[in-house]
């Protein structure tokens, strides 16, 4: 559509009538109609028909003298890769003069685009002696890479990033230590003074992420990691933290990173679990009670409640205990908790043919289970059925599971008590 009708806008540009440029205040149109080609010139950028875009900006330099149009002419000729019409048309407007950087620094880029790097060099290094700003300084920095002396490109980027220590210029500057002269330590160490002296962000922690990783340097990840969660609370970030520290089994570091994070509840219900800290594991699996309403977790709290007492015996632990555990029973009748209260009701002898009852439920569900066979034996042994209790417990042995330390107990025990009742019957 814009190539359709361009010839059409340029006709009624060079047609038109225009107000004397030469006598323009600021922001003064220099024709009735300037405002809607800047609009076409604009579509034209939109649709990425560049040439058409130039070639409107160019016709709106020529009627109004403006050397904004000129920049945007010349910038969509670059878009379009036409790097001798820009070199050739600055010349022509500059002659040689450095007086406007702009059109100097359009002209630069195209000799770079053109792979004329020696020509743009010296341009360049004339420029950036005139004008000593940080743009120009990286222009000429981006010229000593295109020919690979990044020695002397960094020298210059140095030059640029003192004058604002701008953390975009750093990075390209770590990148060339890093990857093209290979000073690792030294591009990680101006990272990290950066990061000391002016500020962390995440642009600096990502390109440590990304040296660290290379370089496989645990300490140097968990370091950046820790920042860059400090600086914001990432998910993907906190999993990098707790894979880190599980790595290298730090568990109570692990454990003080979830606690202050909240990152991972379920993980650190774990940590404590595994660390047999049952008092915290309780209030935290009741603290997820609350907050997602999942019975599991009352179930769980039930369980590391009664773990966490040194008294078994409390009676007032095991009311709340078997509250909790009934409470999950009636809603879901999961083995793991039907065999847990049905062992505490027959191990304190509260209700040992109701204990029974609970684990008979779960063994429906896994007959073969070697811990839930041991809580039945027991409360056998419990009613005084001694020789149907080491029956039972005689299988479990069998299982898996069979070895654990409390089953050996039960099967001495009942073991005993079998042989007590041999020999009493033989007395008499």
């Amino acid at each position: 559509m814009i190539k359709i009708f361009l010839p059409l806008f340029l006709a009624l540009i060079f047609s038109g009538c225009f107000s004397s440029s030469e006598s323009l205040k600021p922001n003064e149109k220099a024709f009735a109609q300037e405002d809607a080609y800047i609009l076409f010139a604009l579509r034209a950028e939109q649709l990425k028909d560049y040439a058409s875009a130039s070639s409107i900006y160019n016709a709106l330099y020529e009627k109004s003298n403006k050397k904004e149009y000129l920049y945007k002419s010349l910038q969509n000729n670059l878009a379009e890769n036409k790097n001798a019409q820009v070199i050739s048309k600055v010349d022509e407007v500059t002659d040689g003069s450095l007086e406007d950087s702009k059109l100097v620094k359009l002209k630069i880029v195209a000799l770079i685009g053109d792979k004329k790097f020696e020509e743009a060099r010296v341009i360049a290094l004339s420029l950036v002696e005139k004008t000593k700003e940080v743009d120009d300084y990286i222009l000429v920095s981006e010229i000593y890479v295109k020919q690979k002396k990044y020695d002397t490109a960094l020298k210059y980027l140095e030059s640029a990033y003192i004058k604002n220590y701008d953390e975009n210029i750093l990075d390209v500057m770590s990148i060339i230590l890093y990857v093209n002269l290979q000073k690792k330590k030294q591009a990680i160490a101006q990272l990290e003074t950066h990061a000391r002296m002016v500020g962390w962000s995440k642009k600096i922690g990502t390109r440590l992420i990304g040296f660290y990783s290379d370089k496989n340097d645990v300490e140097g990840l968990l370091s950046t990691y820790l920042r860059l969660y400090e600086l914001e609370k990432d998910e993907k970030i906190a999993k990098k933290i707790v894979q880190i520290y599980a790595y290298k089994k730090e568990f109570i570091k692990l454990m003080s990173f979830l606690q202050n994070s909240g990152s991972d509840d379920d993980l650190l219900l774990q940590v404590y679990i595994n660390a047999k800290n049952y008092k915290k594991a309780t209030l935290l699996a009741k603290k997820l009670y609350t907050d997602r309403g999942d019975v599991n977790y009352l179930g769980q709290s039930a369980i590391f409640e009664y773990e966490s007492y040194k008294n078994k015996n409390s009676k007032k632990m095991q009311a709340s205990v078997i509250k909790k555990l009934t409470e999950v029973i009636n809603i879901e009748k999961k083995q793991l908790y039907l065999n847990y209260l049905g062992y505490l009701l027959i191990d304190h002898s509260i209700d040992i043919k109701k204990g029974m009852k609970y684990v008979r439920e779960a063994l429906k569900v896994e007959p073969n289970s070697a811990f839930y066979l041991d809580s039945l034996a027991w409360g056998y042994y419990k009613l005084g059925n001694c020789k149907k209790a080491l029956k039972i417990i005689t299988k479990a042995t069998k299982l898996d599971g069979g070895d654990d330390p409390e089953v050996q107990v039960h099967v001495k025990a009942i073991k005993k008590c079998k042989n007590k009742k041999v020999k009493g019957k033989k007395k008499k």
